[in-house]
């Protein structure tokens, strides 16, 4: 039951009514219009934007288009007053029977209370994580790892049919500098003294897979030349390294349906889908042979000063014309990845969503340029770009781990706080910010904790049933009963306040959704904890504001109707994060 989405098909059936009687021009664009909570109580309960967005298209004025709303709306049995703010945004009151209303529905629907209706196809695949098979994840990929995770969930949630993917680059140069750096591990194996040489991976988890290597081939790989030993050695190592990833990604409770390999592209069952890919872009005039300039103030690996075959980019958006060769005639990084995107699309996933590490910002148009391109402007792809994570003990930045190499390792790090504290504080901040991770305050049990707190919540509202089974055994507590409650009983002002969190919650997860952000319900299960935290410290002053009333069944009953709807939904937005909802704190 989404009680903005209620009262903005009224608005629109009004304004409706009003262009039939000729008051409006029909065919207004209602695109723009939203009801929404008001921004502050005292203002009312929603806040409705028509008259501020139609008027002009009307050809009116606002305040005369809000005057023709309010005359509507203040025949609506469930709306109790009707005001004009300002230029003519309208404010509406509701009666407490609608508020009365929802909480009935919540404590019926329980955990699926928010859960949007299944939406018709497409599909949308979620790309996430995607990190290269060269060693274990560090903090970085943690972060897209649950941002693309949560998002994944929320958008289950929401009703969209979701395929969580994940891209193993096992093609290209540093698979095979990875193989290199296992050979050495493999060498050390067999007793030699290895020097790892800048350039090559020097982290100890090739250890093992040197070890491996020396159990399942004795010293054969040394007799054998490079161009022999370094596919067999390539594919052990990205099989070890996967399954290292795979068991981290396990750790933080992070689950793919789809591992789609990079290489491949180059021979599915016969077919190069890249070359094919190509094929199909030369087709449609959309390749010619060209030269581009340097690329402006960095880098570019795939630029080469001399005529090369060009992707018309341009064309859909992008800032300049992209290389698909090099000059060797192999295949540039792009064009693997334009390859990979209308695989995407034949497989039936026309929306996709790619999580990539901010450093990745530059590749966003072309990437974006290039679905248009090959899926004839039917696909698209959305990039969620995720910051970097900032690791820190106490305020002091955290060394680098020994079995990396160079980095600290995601696996270190749920060792340490567990996945609860990782989980949650990756998404209690905006994806394209910076986040500080604070080892030490992560773990702390106090209010200055958000991950302990929301969970903390969640407990006391179980610690109160367990309270009212003590004092009325014969009390029915199921939902069914709960739903039968007199909820008229809840009148104090911060038991309303909740209440009207409650009823927000599934427009805020379909908004969420709309705009692919996850931190928002990690932001709302936290505001609510924190209203319910600070109701139950009312009560330890206020004996009538407590929970559990043993001299009244009715308001105790009522006021776990209430509580219920409160865990309902903490325990549905630590869902969506992928948070494990406890029934005690210990």
């Amino acid at each position: 039951m989404n009680l903005f989405e209620s009262f903005s098909a009224r608005v629109a059936a009004i304004l409706a009514g009003l262009a039939e009687r000729g008051a409006l021009p029909a065919g207004l664009n209602l695109s723009r219009v939203v009801v929404e909570p008001t921004r502050d109580p005292a203002h009312g309960d929603l806040a409705c934007n028509a008259a501020m967005v139609l008027a002009k298209e009307a050809g009116t004025n606002p305040r005369a288009l809000a005057e023709l709303l309010r005359a509507e709306l203040v025949k609506d049995e469930d709306i109790v007053k009707v005001e004009i703010a300002g230029p003519g945004f309208i404010n509406l009151t509701l009666k407490p029977s609608i508020f009365t209303a929802i909480l009935k529905h919540a404590v019926q629907q329980g955990p699926d209370f928010g859960r949007g209706t299944p939406k018709p196809q497409p599909a949308v695949n979620v790309e996430y994580v995607s990190a290269n098979p060269t060693g274990p994840m560090h903090v970085g990929h943690g972060r897209g790892a649950v941002f693309g995770d949560a998002l994944a969930n929320l958008l289950s949630f929401a009703g969209h049919a979701v395929t969580r993917e994940y891209y193993v680059n096992d093609a290209g140069a540093q698979v095979d500098v990875l193989a290199r750096s296992a050979f050495l591990r493999y060498r050390e194996a067999l007793g030699e003294t290895i020097t790892i040489p800048e350039g090559l991976y020097p982290g100890d988890y090739l250890v093992l897979v040197g070890k491996e290597l020396e159990h399942q081939y004795g010293r054969s790989l040394l007799d054998m030349p490079e161009s022999k030993w370094l596919p067999l050695v390539r594919s052990e190592a990205i099989g070890e390294m996967m399954a290292m990833i795979r068991a981290d990604l396990l750790a933080l409770g992070v689950a793919h349906d789809q591992f789609f390999s990079e290489a491949s592209l180059h021979d599915n069952c016969g077919v190069d889908e890249v070359a094919e890919t190509i094929a199909d872009l030369r087709a449609r005039d959309l390749i010619y042979q060209g030269r581009l300039p340097p690329p402006k103030g960095q880098k570019d690996e795939d630029w080469e000063d001399r005529e090369q075959a060009l992707f018309r980019a341009t064309q859909f958006g992008d800032d300049v014309d992209r290389p698909l060769l090099k000059s060797d005639g192999s295949y540039t990084y792009f064009a693997n990845d334009i390859a990979y995107h209308r695989s995407k699309f034949m497989r039936g996933f026309p929306v996709m969503i790619d999580v990539w590490g901010a450093d990745h910002g530059g590749y966003v148009k072309r990437m974006q340029a290039a679905v248009k391109a090959v899926t004839g402007g039917e696909g698209s792809l959305d990039v969620r770009l995720c910051q970097l994570v900032k690791l820190l003990r106490n305020g002091e930045p955290v060394k680098m781990s020994k079995r990396s190499g160079d980095f600290v390792t995601l696996r270190d790090v749920i060792d340490e706080v567990g996945r609860d504290a990782v989980r949650f504080m990756m998404i209690f901040r905006k994806n394209d910010a910076t986040l500080d991770f604070d080892l030490a305050k992560v773990v702390e049990q106090s209010k200055d904790n958000p991950v302990f707190y929301v969970q903390y919540a969640h407990a006391r509202c179980a610690s109160i049933f367990r309270q009212a089974r003590e004092a009325f055994p014969d009390l029915d507590l199921s939902p069914e009963s709960l739903a039968q409650a007199e909820l008229e009983h809840l009148d104090d002002e911060a038991e309303i306040g909740i209440v009207k969190m409650i009823a927000a919650y599934p427009r805020m997860i379909e908004a969420a959704a709309l705009a692919c952000e996850p931190h928002r319900v990690a932001f709302f299960v936290h505001e609510l904890a924190s209203a319910f935290h600070s109701l139950w410290n009312k009560g330890k002053d206020s004996p009538q504001l407590r929970f559990v009333n043993q001299t009244d069944r009715n308001l105790t009953l009522a006021r776990l109707a209430f509580v219920h709807c409160v865990r309902s939904v903490l325990a549905s937005g630590l869902a969506v994060a992928g948070v494990a909802a406890p029934e005690e704190m210990r």
